[in-house]
């Protein structure tokens, strides 16, 4: 009997929410900093959060400004592709979320999901086939609501993507900034779609994540579907604690 042996492939990933390249209370620019501390992790798909697209005012007047889009000076020539969905726009620029990863897309698209005036947030949707996998990889990178209802409408709105966007034989990553202080989200889609929060399913526990010096709330998740989570781990102490405010998620899947 001819007997295949059924090779398995290891996805690292991370979610981060950059706080607009600045550390906590916007006291230092600290971007190449940032930049540095991800090469060193080497992730194959990053997830970010508050990524600033264009603005005038800082290109003027902060030292070190990026000629181009903060997305594309954290990728650099590690991660060439990316995708980038602006939700916030005002006059000097706009900022939203980004997917930077090693492998192409063959498409993406951003959602608006905005559900009043003060906060605009957008989900970013992406699709990256991988090397050994019969069907393509769905990711989705977001920056939730701060209230309650708005979050919870925003989480509808995604699990409803995916069921009507998504083949039930495609995996799927979400990641991102949920602001989720009390679980919700995880119980949401967990009974609509199945997925899994990859440190539940590792730890136990969601990672407490913010703020990074003292994390007390577990604001950022990573949850999948349709692979297998072999490990999670927050990237916690220096020089994660004196960048962001956030700290940020890293996990590894196998497919």
């Amino acid at each position: 009997m001819d007997m295949k042996k059924t090779v398995e492939h290891r996805l690292k990933i991370l979610s981060y929410n950059i706080h607009k390249g600045f550390t906590a209370g916007n006291s230092t620019f600290v971007l190449d900093q940032m930049r540095d501390t991800l090469r060193r992790v080497h992730p194959d798909i990053v997830f970010l959060q508050e990524v600033l697209g264009d603005h005038q005012k800082h290109r003027k007047k902060i030292a070190g400004w990026p000629d181009g889009s903060q997305f594309e000076y954290l990728a650099d020539q590690v991660w060439p592709h990316y995708a980038y969905g602006k939700n916030a726009v005002y006059t000097s620029g706009h900022h939203g979320n980004a997917i930077l990863s090693k492998f192409p897309f063959t498409e993406w698209e951003n959602l608006d999901v905005s559900s009043n005036r003060f906060e605009k947030r957008g989900i970013l949707h992406g699709i990256i086939p991988l090397p050994g996998l019969p069907n393509p990889l769905h990711v989705f990178c977001l920056h939730l609501n701060i209230l309650h209802w708005g979050r919870n409408k925003q989480v509808r709105t995604l699990c409803g993507r995916i069921r009507e966007r998504v083949p039930e034989n495609c995996p799927i990553l979400i990641a991102g900034d949920f602001n989720d202080w009390y679980g919700r989200a995880t119980t949401i889609l967990m009974d609509s779609i199945q997925t899994q929060e990859v440190f539940q399913s590792s730890t136990g526990q969601t990672a407490r994540s913010f703020p990074a010096r003292k994390p007390v709330l577990s604001l950022d998740r990573i949850y999948c579907r349709g692979v297998k989570v072999a490990s999670a781990k927050l990237l916690k102490g220096k020089p994660w604690q004196t960048l962001s405010d956030h700290l940020a998620l890293y996990c590894e899947v196998l497919y």
